[in-house]
């Protein structure tokens, strides 16, 4: 047979001369096109083996494999000895470093900032797109935090209060070594670039343990706090994934490069410049594998961070990464691990370590899944059924931080009666708040799953306790769940509960709260104001006004409300919803004075959700869209300027709930919601009452005697 003729390709293409090729292919006799930095054979064969989960113990190279010959002219060869590698480059920094001390006692000005420009070109001002990838084009800045010019003193090193009159902590401005100095102190420390310096960083790890509502919870703050005072190089020391999305979250509590955007809503660059961070991260792990448990822990922060913001679309992508990639770590699984299916492909974590690596897998778990509930309320089906979810729940705060040998938590959402009982051992204000969100991701999973399988949609005619297992979520959520808290979960004074040291609980907080949300999310289908004698419509309304409530006792302190968790916007939000409603109804009957009324407590609602939006955006988004929705009764109404009614409704007291040291320490502090107290704030016989007492139009001075004394129940926060 005659011999093929060689195509172009082939007899176009040089020959490799000896020694050409890589390593790896002249060692397993392969076909190599000694392409630079790695042939294509060896990245063929990487690829395919980072395509399959590594074995317990093991990681997958990051990069191929793939190493050359000494080539002329360069004067190491890839494979030299590493401690080589390191004397070199030692000379070299020596070299700079007298170079750079000639030069500034030479006295020539601007020369020492040379290597600054060469590492911010490097970094790089960059436009931060809604993916991972940052651009060098864009006339977004990148913040001047990691980089010389500004800086922070820590605690320790300067006295200074570290809050203002607005009780949120805020930065300092002090001298700094010289820039070839911070350089080199970089280059041998092995201090990544990106972040900012360390005592910086500490102190934005301060601020997020202390301020931040959601992120901390999944973190044993002792041992972190530790592990950051380690060399850069150590294994111990956090991930810069972690780190950078710290940052992201700290900085709305300690920001500076921050810009408002045309819609009113606020920017800060040095957020998202450690944002983008944090994101390039989590692309290279979704790519290789490696190191996935932090990584995971940091896309948790960021995806509370996009909440914060109220960037929707970036939230249901981070919720769906994130629950799913929690199931192949097993995280799903009691004790975080499992050996069962072992003809399958395994988890990629081992076997726990120890109590403390145990809880943090548990708590990473359990934020991951009420995440998933909070994002998908109301009407979205979640990502991980209930039934799916076999992990306890996890210890109390006190016993995770101190690391005390607790045999792990007896219940979990298989447990019949976990949302009615609660062992002493085994509660605290956390955990009550995952079983509340938990409860809340039931109603959820009813609506939804009644909606795909009705002909028609919900509506007033219906009645909803002929479905099966209304009437048993109703009673959960509207009684049993609150009524069944334990006695010092229950409306006691910041005095009464150990280690509340008289500041607030935001936990507890929510925890009276969400089930009022609940409960209209379940009813408000049903709602028929026309009918007075609808049980959904008594829900709805007494949902709304304990909600309200609440926030009526947090107004006559000088709480900075912006510390409250995130989700208080949704439970504000839906109670609007069900005022919006009950003004449509007003506007039609014609009844003017008590229209008045409820137009006063919706512009409530809607100023506590721009005052919380003045630093975390989401408020304002929620506002927004409660203006999309009340624009037929603005349109209907006869008030002349509606958006103005009835503010302010309360003269502001100067009563704090954080701790300040100029207080006494008997100062006052606001109560929880009382929902027994709801049903006696009344529109009208049975739901309606024109001497409402909580809503009255500016100037009218309250009266709450009638409903709480200054010495009865009060309420309590614990900042974490």
């Amino acid at each position: 047979m005659p011999k093929a003729t060689p195509t172009a390709s082939t007899t176009n293409r040089p020959a490799l001369r000896r020694n050409q090729a890589c390593r790896s292919c002249r060692k397993r006799k392969l076909k190599c096109d000694a392409a630079r930095p790695h042939c294509g054979t060896c990245v063929k064969q990487w690829q395919s083996l980072i395509s399959v989960p590594a074995p317990p113990g093991y990681a997958h190279p990051a990069e191929p494999q793939c190493v050359y010959d000494p080539v002329d002219g360069l004067t190491l060869a890839p494979d030299t000895d590493p401690l080589e590698k390191i004397r070199l480059l030692e000379e070299e920094v020596s070299k700079l470093k007298i170079q750079l001390q000639e030069q500034r006692n030479s006295g020539q000005p601007g020369s020492s900032q040379e290597p600054l420009r060469r590492l911010n070109h490097g970094c790089g001002s960059s436009s931060f797109a809604s993916g991972s990838e940052v651009t060098n084009t864009s006339s977004v800045q990148t913040p001047p935090f990691p980089y010389p010019g500004d800086g922070i003193l820590p605690g320790h090193l300067q006295s200074f209060n570290p809050r203002d009159n607005s009780n949120s902590p805020e930065l300092h401005e002090v001298w700094h070594k010289t820039s070839s100095d911070r350089i080199l102190d970089v280059i041998y420390s092995g201090w990544n670039p990106d972040l900012p310096e360390r005592h910086i960083l500490e102190h934005y790890i301060e601020i997020f343990f202390k301020c931040d509502p959601c992120g901390p919870r999944i973190l044993h703050w002792p041992s972190f706090l530790a592990a950051v005072r380690l060399d850069p190089r150590d294994p111990s020391f956090p991930h810069s994934a972690i780190l950078h999305a710290i940052c992201a979250s700290a900085s709305r509590w300690s920001s500076r490069n921050v810009a408002t955007l045309p819609d009113g809503t606020r920017r800060d660059e040095f957020a998202e410049f450690h944002a983008s961070k944090t994101r390039q991260y989590i692309d290279k792990t979704m790519a290789t594998g490696q190191d996935i448990f932090p990584v995971v822990q940091a896309c948790i922060l960021l995806a509370w961070y996009f909440y914060q913001e109220g960037r929707w679309v970036e939230i249901w992508i981070f919720a769906g990464f994130q629950t799913r990639v929690a199931i192949p770590l097993r995280l799903n699984y009691p004790g975080t691990f499992s050996t069962h299916n072992t003809t399958s492909p395994g988890g990629y974590l081992p076997p726990p370590k120890d109590i403390r690596d145990l809880e943090s897998r548990r708590r990473t778990w359990w934020t991951t899944i009420i995440f998933d509930r909070i994002v998908s309320v109301g009407g979205w089906i979640h990502a991980i059924d209930e039934r799916d979810i076999g992990t306890e729940l996890p210890l109390r705060g006190e016993d995770f931080d101190s690391e005390q040998l607790m045999p792990s938590n007896p219940q979990d959402m298989f447990t019949e009666d976990v949302f009615t009982t609660h062992l002493p051992k085994y509660t605290d204000s956390f955990l009550l708040l995952i079983k509340a969100i938990m409860m809340f991701g039931r109603v959820t999973d009813f609506n939804v799953r009644g909606n795909l399988r009705s002909p028609t949609a919900p509506s007033k005619f219906h009645d909803p306790f002929q479905l099966p297992g209304f009437a048993d979520l109703d009673r959960l959520v509207s009684s049993d769940f609150l009524e069944n808290l334990p006695t010092m979960f229950k409306l006691t004074s910041a005095s009464d509960r150990p280690g509340s040291h008289g500041s607030m609980d935001t936990d507890l907080y929510m925890v009276h709260i969400i089930p009022h949300a609940a409960t209209i999310t379940l009813h408000n289908p049903y709602l028929d104001l026309a009918n007075l004698d609808s049980i959904s419509t008594s829900r709805c309304i007494e949902a709304a006004r304990a909600i309200l409530s609440a926030y009526f006792r947090l107004s006559e302190t000088s709480l900075d409300i912006s510390r409250l968790h995130p989700f208080v916007t949704i439970c504000w939000y839906l109670a609007a919803v069900v005022q919006v409603q009950v003004c449509k109804h007003f506007i039609e009957i014609r009844d003017g004075a008590r229209e008045d009324h409820v137009w006063g407590e919706i512009n409530v609602l809607r100023r506590a959700m721009i005052n919380y939006g003045a630093r975390s955006p989401i408020g304002t988004r929620q506002e927004k869209l409660l203006q999309g929705l009340m624009s037929e009764i603005v349109r209907l109404t006869s008030q002349k300027q509606p958006l103005e009614v009835g503010l302010p409704l309360y003269p502001f007291c100067h009563t704090t709930l954080f701790p300040v040291p100029s207080l006494p320490e008997n100062a006052q502090m606001a109560p929880l919601p009382n929902p027994s107290t709801s049903h006696s704030m009344q529109y009208d016989s049975p739901l309606f009452a024109q001497d409402s007492s909580y809503c009255r139009a500016a100037g009218d001075a309250p009266s709450l005697s009638h409903t709480w004394t200054p010495t009865s129940n009060r309420f309590s926060r614990r900042v974490d």
